[in-house]
């Protein structure tokens, strides 16, 4: 992308600009011949309180003014690690 940019006579603060990038990054990659690297999406992990979400849900319909505290308190011995 860096180098398609420079042949189509963008400067390296113009290609910096579209980038994203330093323009010390766009000349080092111009010098090494190298394009900068373009990053897939992450894979959405799951959530480490999604086990728990059922129960937190119940817990805060029966009562509504439980504290995040109190509910920490709840879940940890049945396993919550966060």
């Amino acid at each position: 992308m860096i180098h398609e940019l420079k042949r189509q006579g963008l400067g390296v603060s113009a290609i910096a600009r579209q980038t994203c990038l330093d323009r010390k990054t766009v000349r080092r990659y111009l010098a090494r011949g190298i394009e900068a690297p373009r990053y897939s999406p992450r894979e959405e992990n799951e959530r480490i309180a999604e086990r728990f979400r059922s129960y937190l849900l119940g817990r805060l319909e029966a009562y509504p003014g439980l504290s995040a505290r109190r509910l920490h308190r709840e879940i940890t011995p049945m396993g919550y690690e966060g």
